[in-house]
């Protein structure tokens, strides 16, 4: 990378990460058919939902033939049901992980990739709107935010976060969670740029996957509703019911009872078998106690949901990056306090925080700060008065001084006679004298 140019090494150096640590090792996964057990669950879930309409065993017998998710999950199992596995082309483009990983980077690329494109678009028109105007020796306005280039390359600090191993290994594994995570990080980005219709929409389409998801429509409906109004906020929480109840229902009434046994009793271990989410988190640790320990964890989890919902009523977060760190606070509680979790879930909220912060970089109030420590603004040369009101030019070709304007002069004030100062008269007392006779 040292024979590279400086503005092209960090690209280059992100691309031979991603290479390295996601599209090697998933190729390689994908063409031997390995993987964890979750891409199995998801592929048979697909295939279920194709022939039966749900995507849920009547009576499942092992731990394998449970599906955990809600209904919108099967979907990234749909290609699989439809093409097969015949040849390694086939079985490439079949596969549930390459739909979730490219879920994950169209979430992403629509959360940060149009607003970095207008911004641009919008810097370079500015530019040249300043270059014209100094060409032609028009003024040129030294009040607004001061134009320059931007900052770091924020798709390239996203690229080595993504090529890191809490986000490069789930996704060649299993990639379960990672659409979620980018349709939560797309809702809080449409929602701080005050589009409701789109945050509820990617809001619909989370919630439809894992029931995980859902404390982020009160987040998001917190954050409209402090910076765009209520309206706003009712029509996003009411685009998110009304997507996740088309998505959900039609599966969830053809097999209620399943529904309810895999996706709400297993993960919380209270299925007819263990659930393998079993890392010493302190839920986990209370619900190994017994049945007192596990309803403590209950309770401690609820109690951790309603301070978390206070403070969204109290201090309700004011921009995404806010409403992210808010987000993540809520369901890294849920995940410690959890009758049963991993470790691997807790990536899910420290992935939001840092995405967000990712993204605010490419805010024009963000860039505004950047570029305005970089570039100087330019001051506004001085202003003669118009040709119009200059006299007309001599024969000579000198120009004659415009005559000044009249002055009526100020009379001036007399001046007051000064006082003189107070003086203090003595008092004169006679002389007396003291005549003593003989």
């Amino acid at each position: 990378m040292l024979v590279l140019p400086r503005r092209w090494a960090s690209r280059c150096a992100a691309a031979v990460a991603l290479a390295g640590a996601i599209a090697v090792p998933l190729f390689v996964l994908v063409a031997t058919g390995q993987g964890q057990s979750e891409v199995t669950v998801i592929e048979r879930s697909g295939e279920l939902l194709l022939r039966h309409g749900t995507p849920y065993l009547a009576e499942p017998h092992t731990v394998a033939e449970y599906t955990p998710y809600l209904p919108g999950m099967a979907l990234f199992g749909l290609p699989r049901a439809l093409l097969g596995s015949d040849g390694w082309p086939v079985r490439m483009l079949g596969d549930a992980r390459v739909w979730c990983a490219a879920a994950f980077f169209g979430c992403l690329v629509a959360a940060v990739g149009p607003h970095r494109t207008r911004l641009r678009l919008r810097l370079r028109l500015r530019l040249r709107r300043e270059h014209r105007r100094r060409h032609r020796g028009g003024p040129v306005p030294a009040s607004g935010p001061a134009v320059g280039p931007v900052g770091p390359q924020v798709g390239t600090q996203v690229a080595a976060l993504i090529a890191s191993p809490p986000v490069a290994l789930p996704l060649c594994v299993s990639g379960v969670d990672l659409p979620l995570t980018g349709l939560c990080c797309l809702a809080l980005a449409l929602a701080g740029r005050a589009r409701p219709l789109g945050a509820g929409a990617a809001l619909a389409l989370a919630c439809a996957l894992k029931w995980t998801a859902w404390p982020a429509v009160a987040v998001v409906a917190a954050l409209l509703a402090a910076t765009a109004g209520r309206r706003a906020a009712v029509r996003a929480t009411a685009t998110a019911v009304a997507g996740t109840a088309a998505i959900v229902l039609p599966g969830a009434l053809r097999a209620p009872g399943p529904l309810v046994q895999q996706v709400f009793a297993f993960p919380t271990g209270r299925g007819g078998l263990p659930t393998p989410a079993s890392s010493p988190l302190p839920g986990r640790i209370l619900a190994d106690l017994g049945p007192a320990g596990w309803y403590t964890s209950l309770t401690l989890l609820l109690l951790a949901g309603l301070a978390v919902a206070a403070s969204l009523a109290l201090r309700p977060p004011r921009d995404a990056t806010g409403a992210a760190d808010r987000l993540a606070l809520g369901l890294g509680l849920a995940f410690l306090l959890a009758p049963a979790g991993r470790f691997g879930y807790l990536a899910l909220p420290a992935l939001l925080v840092l995405l967000a912060r990712l993204s605010a970089r490419d805010r024009p109030g963000a860039d505004r700060a950047r570029t305005a420590t970089a570039v100087p603004a330019v001051p506004a040369p001085s202003v003669r008065a118009p040709a119009l009101l200059a006299p007309p030019p001599r024969a000579g070709g000198c120009v004659r001084p415009a005559p000044r304007r009249p002055t009526t002069p100020v009379p001036a004030r007399p001046r007051q006679p000064a006082r003189a100062p107070a003086r203090t008269t003595a008092t004169a007392f006679p002389r007396t004298e003291v005549v003593t006779t003989p």
